[in-house]
Formats: C-alpha cells, sequence, structure tokens
C-alpha cells in the first residue's frame, strides 16, 4: 500500500483555508492528508479589525472571530494543528518537514505557504481570543475618554478607523496625519484618493497632508510633526500598516527564497524557485500589487490547481497573471468609497460601499466563501 501523503498548509487566514477548501474536495482521502498549521484556534476576519478596536456593539467578537471547528478541520484526513512554524527542511537527504515552535516535527509531500504579515500598533492581535479582545477593550476605553485623537498614516487603516471613530458620536477631534500629499498611495488615481478626503473632511475629519511625525509621543497636549507644526493630541494612534510579511521562518531554506524585504520569491505558478513542491501566496509574496483579501482569492485557484499537477491529477500548470487594483473603504458604518481599475476607473459612493462592505465589514460574504458558517 502506498504511504499516505501529508499536504501541508501553513497560515488560517483568506489564502490557507481556501487551498484548504479547495484541495479537500478534490484530493482522495485515502491517499493524501490535509494539514493545516495556524497560531489561532480561530480564523480571525482581519478586515474588521479596525472596526473590532472601536466598538463592544452587537459583540463583534463572537462574529469576526470565528472557530475553526472539529468537524471541519480535524475530521477524517484532515487535521488543524495550533502552533506556530519556525523553520523549513526541504532536502533529498535531511527530508522534507516544517519544525513547530514544540520542537514537533511535521513531514510533507507538498507545502503550501501562506503566513501573511506581522501587525504592528492596535491592529497587533494575540493569538488568542482572550488577547485579542483584551486589546480591542482598552483601544475602545482609549476612544472614549479621548478629546484630541491623532492618527498616524492615511493608508486604509487610518481612514476606516476615522470613520469609526466618528461614528461613535463622541464628538472628538480627529487628525489624520499622512506623509504624502493625497490619502492613501499612487496605486489609486488621485481623483479618488481626493474624493475620500472630501468625505473625511465632511465628517469633521483634518487631514494634515505631506507631514510626518517622527516622535509619536504628547507633551504639553500637542505633538510635532516633522516640520514642527503643533497638532492638539490626547491619544496617538499609529496606523502604518504591517511591519512586513510573517516570513522569517522561511529563511530557513536560505536566503535566496526572500527578497530583502522578506517577501517570498515565487515564480507565476505560485512555486518557489528550486523548490518545486513549495508554494506560496498572500500578503507574504513578492508579487508588485497591492496586499488584500481580494487578491488571495485570486492565488488560491493557481495554487490548488498547480499542487494537483505536481500530484499528477491535473493536465498543466497555470500561472498567475496578477489582479486589477481595487479598493473598498468603508466611512464608519453607512458609508464609504470603492475603486475599481477597470474601464476607465470605477468610482462607487456610500450606498454601494456600505452595502458590499460598511454595514458588517464582509463578515456574512466571507465565513461564506471560506465555508465558515
Amino acid at each position: 500500500m502506498a504511504k499516505i501523503q501529508n499536504i501541508v498548509i501553513v497560515g488560517g487566514g483568506n489564502g490557507g483555508l481556501s487551498v484548504f477548501n479547495g484541495l479537500s474536495s478534490q484530493l482522495d482521502p485515502t491517499r493524501y492528508n490535509i494539514i493545516l498549521i495556524n497560531n489561532r484556534s480561530f480564523f480571525n476576519h482581519r478586515p474588521a479589525g479596525v472596526r473590532l478596536i472601536a466598538t463592544a456593539e452587537g459583540n463583534i467578537e463572537d462574529t469576526v472571530l470565528v472557530p475553526l471547528k472539529d468537524s471541519k478541520f480535524n475530521t477524517g484526513n484532515k487535521k488543524l494543528i495550533v502552533g506556530e512554524v519556525t523553520s523549513i527542511v526541504d532536502d533529498n537527504t535531511k527530508g522534507h518537514y516544517v519544525v513547530l515552535n514544540t520542537g514537533e516535527q511535521v513531514q510533507f509531500s507538498i507545502l503550501i505557504l501562506s503566513p501573511g504579515s506581522v501587525w504592528e500598533g492596535p491592529l497587533a492581535f494575540g493569538n488568542t481570543k482572550y488577547e485579542i479582545v483584551e486589546l480591542a477593550t482598552t483601544w475602545r476605553n482609549s476612544f472614549q475618554k479621548a478629546r484630541d485623537i491623532v492618527i498616524v498614516g492615511g493608508g486604509s487603516i487610518g481612514t476606516e478607523l476615522a470613520g469609526e471613530i466618528k461614528d461613535l458620536g463622541k464628538d472628538q477631534n480627529v487628525t489624520i496625519v499622512h506623509a504624502q500629499s493625497l490619502l492613501l498611495n499612487n496605486a489609486y488615481p488621485d481623483r479618488w484618493r481626493k474624493r475620500v478626503a472630501r468625505d473625511l473632511e465632511a465628517r469633521g475629519v483634518k487631514l494634515v497632508l505631506g507631514e510626518y511625525v517622527d516622535e509619536p509621543e504628547v507633551k504639553d497636549g500637542q505633538i510635532s510633526t516633522r516640520t514642527k507644526k503643533s497638532i492638539n493630541a490626547d491619544l496617538i494612534v499609529m496606523t502604518r500598516g504591517p511591519s512586513g510579511p510573517n516570513t522569517k521562518f522561511v529563511e530557513s531554506l536560505g536566503s535566496e527564497v526572500l527578497t530583502a524585504k522578506g517577501y517570498i520569491k515565487v515564480s507565476p505558478t505560485l512555486q518557489l524557485p528550486r523548490h518545486e513542491r513549495i508554494f506560496a501566496l498572500g500578503d507574504a509574496i513578492d508579487w508588485n500589487e497591492q496586499k488584500q483579501a481580494a487578491k488571495i482569492q485570486k492565488h488560491a485557484p493557481v495554487v490548488t490547481n498547480n499542487v494537483l499537477f505536481v500530484l499528477g491529477q491535473k493536465k498543466s500548470l497555470v500561472e498567475y497573471k496578477g489582479s486589477f487594483e481595487l479598493i473598498v473603504l468603508t466611512n464608519g458604518k453607512s458609508g464609504g468609497s470603492s475603486y475599481f481599475a477597470v474601464l476607465w476607473g470605477l468610482i462607487f459612493g456610500n450606498w454601494f460601499t456600505a452595502m458590499l462592505k460598511s454595514k458588517d465589514v464582509i463578515i456574512g460574504m466571507t465565513k461564506k466563501s471560506l465555508d465558515l458558517e
């Protein structure tokens, strides 16, 4: 009898779960085990993180932190390991396995990496529900007490957080300080970025653009920018986004597998060069596109197909050819603005954005697409 092969997936976010579902429905359970390794026993719906730290309304943590149930992930040929991968061995002499923080080795025939990013600031969530709720509660209390809130970083996190704070109805002064002359970044057209700014200003959010905050400390009720501009503040929120990809453990394969910034080098088939049985997807890969869950949903079918090809169950490899840029940006629970880089560049306002994302931060749609309901 042929030995059962382990298909190991590292990361239980959108990418890892999408591939898990795709392979589960197509692989013979008598020939393959599908092992998901995740640092949490639940799925953390990242797009809802900003709302989670702003409000407890509707017991939001019970909605966005979704248990990875045994009935789906620990049954038959499927297994969930809650732990952290610290290194990878992929060598015809030494073997093919990942090493966990417990010292345990998990053998693999195919390895799929979807480790995501390392987060800092208000979205630096821990690995247990208790830790996440504790952090969220701390930020909620801070927002309730603050009078002058300064958000440093006017990307998607900072702009969405400003909208959530305005929804609290506490009449706080909210200021966004952003290094660029327009909000967000150059992946999006100026006309849309200006619209986002107008929408925020209409809600009373102050914008300080083209400025840096090098020392995020409140002194005498103010902070200073690099050009010595003073801004009233009793609470500073750093929203510069992730500090980088969560790929420290991938270094064990050799320095040539990562870029200087730590992203995983992949071919268009989303395989690691010189490691044809290792695949990667999601925010951690070196691909010139904005890091978003919407992109990951385009990565997953490529990885699924190509894993099946390597296992002899598909006729050919397919390539990831990139995705058009899009962004759906909330402005509280009932507003926002969206941009889709198709045709002449489509822009949608409050009604469309609220229906698609703002009302429930895409929780329902995500649970359905990942089969977590």
